[in-house]
């Protein structure tokens, strides 16, 4: 099928506005990594000191959130969005932040860039992560339950692993080549996390960090995807109507909605707006009367009402 219709963004935008939130600036996007590590290890160092049950479930929740904010500074890095300067960008989106998580920059920037380009259409490699929707509530009940008992976790790890197994076969396919160096490089912050928790204050820390990762962050995962895309459409050939803004509360900035991704709908009209830019984009297109067209939900209980229908089969 054809690429899916692009916003003109001359046609909503001012000069003098449009300059203004496409303006890629050369501290932020490093102030909002390091703003993401240090929150992580601010909670971990909470958690562990206070040294109880209810903390460790807390820092869990907060943690598993942070980690969900890496994976979406890392893919603003991939529309190279964090840092003017591409080595630079580059840097952060593959060491500092999609290395964590397993994933490899280069390799997600072109499956992302096609998620772009066919959005919600059969060439779409995302298309699975809204197509099933609306669900049922059984069947809703049943992901849930693999995310948090760290299923999907454990199932992605060993097939990364398989794959990395053989990219160092002769004539190897590219996309395991790129799946083994990922599954390296997480490897890689995983034992340098476990040797830095041992060396401080024994295992509580890394199992706090590794438990977020196996669960929490997971569920955030899911519930972000199912927000971006499920229940829209591309059928009116309208580009305000491909993805949902979620309108966001402070808990769900915390956990499902770190760092703007929430405003999905702008990131999809303009994918040249860094995310910091992203609630000043909602503004002026509010004011220039857009936000009919668009998909709004308010809060991510909305969309799971949404997506979620008792009619549907379990």
């Amino acid at each position: 099928m054809p690429a899916v219709k692009a916003a003109n963004p001359r046609q909503i935008f001012g000069n003098d506005d449009w300059a203004a939130i496409t303006a890629n600036s050369s501290w932020r996007g490093i102030w909002l990594v390091a703003h993401c590590w240090l929150a992580i290890f601010g909670v971990i160092a909470v958690a562990t000191y206070w040294g109880n049950a209810l903390g460790w479930l807390f820092a869990v929740i907060l943690v598993g959130g942070r980690q969900l904010g890496l994976a979406i500074l890392m893919h603003d890095a991939a529309h190279g969005l964090l840092h003017p300067n591409r080595r630079i960008n580059n840097f952060l989106g593959q060491w500092l932040t999609g290395a964590a998580a397993g994933t490899d920059l280069q390799a997600y920037r072109t499956y992302h860039l096609t998620h772009h380009k066919f959005t919600q259409q059969p060439e779409d490699p995302d298309l699975s992560l809204s197509q099933p929707f609306p669900t049922s509530a059984a069947s809703m009940r049943r992901k849930v339950i693999r995310d948090l008992t760290g299923q999907v976790f454990f199932k992605q790890r060993i097939a990364q692993a398989k794959m990395a197994i053989r990219s160092l076969n002769p004539g190897a396919k590219e996309q395991n080549f790129f799946v083994g160096k990922a599954f390296v490089r997480f490897l890689g912050v995983q034992i340098t996390l476990l040797v830095a928790s041992l060396a401080v204050y024994g295992w509580t820390p890394f199992l706090i960090w590794f438990v977020a990762m196996a669960t929490t962050f997971q569920l955030f995962l899911r519930i972000r995807n199912i927000a971006e895309h499920a229940c829209t459409t591309t059928g009116s050939g309208d580009p305000f109507t491909h993805a949902r803004t979620t309108h966001a509360n402070w808990i769900e900035r915390v956990t499902v909605a770190p760092y703007w991704v929430n405003y999905h709908s702008e990131h999809h009209l303009f994918m040249g707006v860094p995310c910091y830019h992203l609630p000043r984009a909602h503004r002026l297109l509010g004011a220039g009367g857009y936000h009919d067209r668009m998909t709004i939900t308010s809060g991510y209980l909305g969309v799971l009402r949404q997506v979620v229908r008792a009619n549907q089969p379990a």
